[in-house]
């Protein structure tokens, strides 16, 4: 009741201004950090009376409540992100530093040094990065070094003491890597003239740095000074090589970043794509974790934030898929629907996609088990089973032009196939093109035969197909004694609908789940198995068709054109561009004569 009561204090003088909260619980540990644009508003709708699961979670472990008031929304996005990585809540999106990151460093001295580091030091140098690429950095530094005479050495060179002549010429100035500022061979204009096309390269500006090299070039081409031309000549062309690697985009869009969001339910996915001058000069993904029920739009706020912050992004322009849940004034927000923009917008989500692949692979790998373990708790919080699917069996059947009607079984064991259990049936019962009774027949003989030999049933049955196909195969449960032991469903395949036994209301699952994609990978290998069966069937002549007679027509064009037009009459009515639209043109053209030869006056 004391917690109750302080909070319904703290919550009466929460001012309504930009800011930051902080949520503590009894120990006064902050488990939440958030910001706001009015803090009162805010901070009220977590104690209101709506409250979802996790939301409801952290609302009772919060004892105390404090707050930081900014000039600004910007202001209080800045602090927010600062506090996160500074205290790292339990509720709040993990953020890292990156500090293992290297940077390239253009060091603060007379004659800079230029070399890659992991060490930020404060001392007025600068700092490139970080490249989430080592290889992409020391290729940079590589360019630099095959284009300018910078020096090597750790060499104090102050003026005066390269007046007293204390430094003498090392090796680096006979092989021609370096003009010895240190013995006064080369001018701090001309070395700091290196420096600042440098800096050029690194950001990016290639471009410029190559109209430069050749202004110079034709001057002194003009005045027969053609050694040093050639020199400059090289050094644009290895240039113009080193931009050629870069993705090139378009030669107008100048100096953007661009970011994509891959939402996978319990984290989302982020890459950035840094572009200047038509090229991509860099590229950077991250996953964060949601620990709330954060939306893609704030986090999609929360990483551009961080990454424009630690990539020191200046860009005024920022490429997204939608609109983020705020940005500073002074940044243009770009929602492409076609155009440059848009190829550059989906190459992001290439990576993006990359990333969670190459990052979900990984964990796999390291853990299977629990990878495993999580998809089935999953499916089973989603289809709200009685207990894990450890063993899911998936039935699928098809006929081939009316006849030969054959169906498939597939079995996945802890959410993996397992081909040993794979089945196929030859229709027995069946005349005709009946898909309802074939599915009653084959889930019937199925586990009429598992329990007759004693073996494990499933913990759930998916059929393909919608309530006809799940109606057909219930009844042959109900004959067995088996209804309500054994868990079934059916899938639709128009809107990938989940339909359960009596209930006429389909069951839509997010489409990024992981419980969908399982039930659809059951659905696609059940079905590529039964084309397998038909096609095995075909090569030994069992299968025969007044289309497969055509010569240059095998089993997989003749099958084509029946999904598509169901009949061979509707074949021979269809039309030659018809045709051609699902089996190409040389083979349409096979096709058509035959049927016109056979009935001219069509």
């Amino acid at each position: 009741m004391n917690h109750e009561k302080h909070i319904k204090d703290r919550l009466a003088v929460i001012p309504s201004n930009p800011g930051v909260y902080q949520y503590f619980d009894e120990k006064g540990t902050i488990i939440y950090i958030g910001k706001a644009k009015d803090l009162r508003k805010r901070v009220m709708s977590y104690f209101g009376k709506q409250q979802t699961g996790k939301l409801r979670v952290l609302v009772r472990r919060v004892a105390d409540i404090k707050f930081i008031v900014v000039d600004s929304e910007y202001d209080a996005l800045l602090l927010e992100n600062n506090l996160i990585k500074k205290f790292q809540p339990r509720y709040n999106v993990l953020l890292k530093d990156d500090k293992s990151f290297p940077w390239i460093c253009i060091k603060k001295e007379h004659f800079p040094r230029i070399f890659p580091t992991r060490n930020i030091i404060h001392d007025g140098s600068e700092y490139f990065g970080p490249y989430a690429s080592v290889k992409m950095m020391n290729t940079l530094l590589d360019l630099i070094r095959q284009l300018y005479t910078v020096r090597s050495c750790n060499l104090r060179l102050k003026p005066e003491y390269i007046a007293e002549g204390r430094f003498k010429v090392c090796l680096e100035y006979h092989i021609g890597n370096c003009k010895a500022p240190c013995e006064g061979l080369q001018t701090a204009d001309d070395y700091n003239a290196m420096i600042k096309a440098i800096r050029d390269i690194i950001r990016g500006n290639i471009q410029m740095v190559i109209r430069q090299m050749k202004t110079k070039m034709m001057a002194y081409a003009e005045t027969l000074d053609f050694e040093k031309a050639q020199l400059l000549k090289e050094k644009v062309e290895l240039l113009e090589k080193y931009r050629s690697k870069s993705t090139i985009v378009s030669s107008i869009i100048h100096d953007v970043d661009v970011f994509s969001l891959i939402d996978a339910t319990s984290s989302v996915y982020v890459n950035y794509l840094k572009v200047i001058e038509g090229a991509i000069v860099q590229s950077h993904s991250i996953e964060l974790k949601r620990k709330l029920e954060e939306s893609a739009e704030d986090l999609l706020t929360l990483a551009i934030t961080d990454i424009r912050w630690k990539l020191s992004s200046n860009s005024t322009e920022i490429i997204v898929p939608f609109e983020p849940s705020f940005m500073p004034e002074g940044i243009k927000i770009t929602t492409p629907v076609r155009g440059d923009k848009k190829h550059l917008l989906d190459l992001s989500e290439r990576n993006a996609k990359h990333f969670k692949m190459e990052t979900e692979k990984k964990r796999s790998l390291t853990d299977p088990e629990r990878h495993q373990k999580r998809i089935l708790n999953q499916l089973q919080k989603d289809l709200r089973l009685p207990g894990l699917p450890e063993i899911i069996e998936c039935f699928d059947n098809s006929n081939f032009q009316g006849d030969y009607a054959v169906a498939a079984m597939v079995q996945f064991v802890n959410a993996k196939p397992n081909k040993k259990a794979y089945r196929h049936f030859n229709i027995k019962t069946v005349e005709g093109p009946d898909d309802f009774a074939s599915m009653e027949e084959i889930v019937y003989r199925r586990y009429h035969r598992l329990l007759n030999e004693e073996k494990p049933l499933p913990q759930l049955i998916v059929v393909d197909g919608g309530k006809g196909q799940l109606s057909a195969a219930v009844k042959s449960l109900d004959k067995l004694g088996l209804r309500g032991k054994i868990a079934i469903i059916g899938i639709a395949k128009r809107l990938e609908e989940i339909y359960f036994p009596g209930d006429s209301t389909p069951l839509y699952i997010d489409k990024r789940s992981e419980s969908l994609k399982i039930i659809q990978q059951l659905r696609d290998e059940a079905h590529r198995f039964g084309i397998t069966h038909h096609r095995k069937q075909f090569e030994k002549g069992t299968i025969k068709s007044e289309l497969t007679e055509i010569e240059g027509i095998g089993f997989n064009t003749a099958q084509k054109l029946l999904w598509k037009f169901k009949s061979v009459k509707m074949i021979k009515s269809a039309s030659l561009q018809e045709l051609q639209s699902v089996i190409g043109q040389s083979k349409a053209q096979l096709v058509f004569n035959h049927f016109q030869h056979q009935n001219p006056q069509a």
